[in-house]
C-alpha cells in the first residue's frame, strides 16, 4: 500500500501505478490549536503487508506528518514500513556550521528512523546524511531522468553543473542524453545569500547548454551562471534540476536571466516537474 503525504500526492500516485500497489486515502487536518492531524483511515481493514511512505518533508509541517503516517500505519498492524523522502528537507543542513549550531540533518533522521523499517531519499545534497538514519538510508540517482524532457535538438550541447560538485549528475544526463561535453563554474560561497560564480574556460559561443544541478533554492547563484554564459554568446540555456525548489521568485531570476525552459522532476510539486522519478523508486522497492 502506497501512503501520501500532502507535498507528495502526485508522485504518490504515480508510484502506486508503477508498483500496482492500492493508493491509501489519507486525511489531512489541522485543530484550532494549529496542531497537525495525518491519518490513514481503512488502512486495519486494508491488512496490507507492507505500507511505503511517499512524503517530500518540504516543510516543518511535513515531517511531522511523516511521523503521523508512520505511527498510524504501526497502529493499524502493518509489519514493514518503507518511507520514501522524495525530497529531504533540511538535509543541506549535514555539519554543525557555527558553534552551538545543531545537526538538523542528523535529528531529523534520527526522528524518521524510529518508525521505518526502511528509508529511501532522491539525491541527497550530501549522501553523508544517509548515514544519519538508522538502518542507513539508501540514496536513490534519479538523475538521468532529467534528460528525457531536453530538446533532441540541441545544438552542440554543454552540460553545465554550477560547481564541481554537481559534475557527477551533469555526467549522469549528458551520458542518458547521447551527446555533448562537461563543465562547471567555480562557485565560492561567502555567506548563506552570498556566492561567487567564477567562469570557466568552456566555449559555448552559438552552442545550446543545459545547466544541471541536484536542487535549485533561490535560483540566485543559478541565474548569475547563466549571466555569465550570457555574456559568452550561448544560444539557448536551459535548466534542470532533481529538486525543484524554487522558493521566493526563483522562476522570475531564471527567466530575466534567459533561460529558455525550467525542468525538474516530481520530487517537489512546484509546476514546472516534467517528468517522474517514480520508475527509477519502483526499482528500489
Amino acid at each position: 500500500m502506497i501512503v501520501s503525504g500532502s507535498a507528495s500526492q502526485a508522485l504518490a500516485a504515480a508510484l502506486a501505478r508503477h508498483l500496482e500497489e492500492p493508493l491509501a486515502a489519507v486525511e489531512y487536518d489541522r485543530f484550532p490549536d494549529g496542531e497537525l492531524l495525518a491519518a490513514v483511515p481503512g488502512v486495519a481493514e486494508a491488512e496490507p503487508d507492507r505500507a511505503v511512505i511517499v512524503a517530500s518533508t518540504v516543510s516543518s509541517d511535513a515531517h511531522l506528518e511523516v511521523l503521523q503516517l508512520q505511527d498510524a500505519v504501526r497502529e493499524a498492524g502493518v509489519e514493514e514500513v518503507v518511507t520514501v523522502l522524495p525530497y529531504m528537507g533540511y538535509g543541506r543542513q549535514d555539519d554543525a556550521f557555527e558553534p552551538g549550531h545543531p545537526v538538523s540533518a542528523r535529528a531529523v533522521a534520527r526522528a524518521i528512523s524510529t518508525g521505518s523499517d526502511r528509508v529511501l531519499t532522491v539525491n541527497p545534497h550530501e549522501a553523508a546524511v544517509c548515514d544519519f538514519f538508522e538502518p542507513t538510508a539508501t540514496a536513490v540517482d534519479a538523475a538521468g531522468r532529467l534528460a528525457e524532457p531536453l530538446p533532441a535538438d540541441l545544438t552542440d550541447p554543454v552540460f553545465l553543473s554550477p560547481d564541481a560538485g554537481a559534475v557527477d549528475l551533469a555526467e549522469t544526463v549528458r551520458d542518458t542524453y547521447g551527446a555533448g561535453d562537461i563543465d562547471y563554474f567555480e562557485k565560492t560561497r561567502h555567506s548563506g545569500t552570498e556566492v561567487e560564480i567564477s567562469p570557466s574556460d568552456v566555449d559555448v559561443a552559438g552552442r545550446d547548454v543545459v545547466v544541471v544541478d541536484d536542487i535549485i533554492a533561490t535560483g540566485s547563484t543559478m541565474s548569475e551562471a547563466v549571466a555569465v554564459l550570457e555574456d559568452r554568446g550561448v544560444d539557448r540555456v536551459f535548466v534542470t534540476c532533481v529538486h525543484p525548489l524554487l522558493a521566493r521568485d526563483a522562476v522570475t531570476k531564471l527567466s530575466r536571466a534567459g533561460v529558455e525552459a525550467i525542468y525538474g522532476t516530481d520530487t517537489i510539486e512546484r509546476g514546472v516537474e516534467t517528468v517522474s522519478v517514480a520508475p527509477v523508486l519502483a526499482a528500489h522497492l
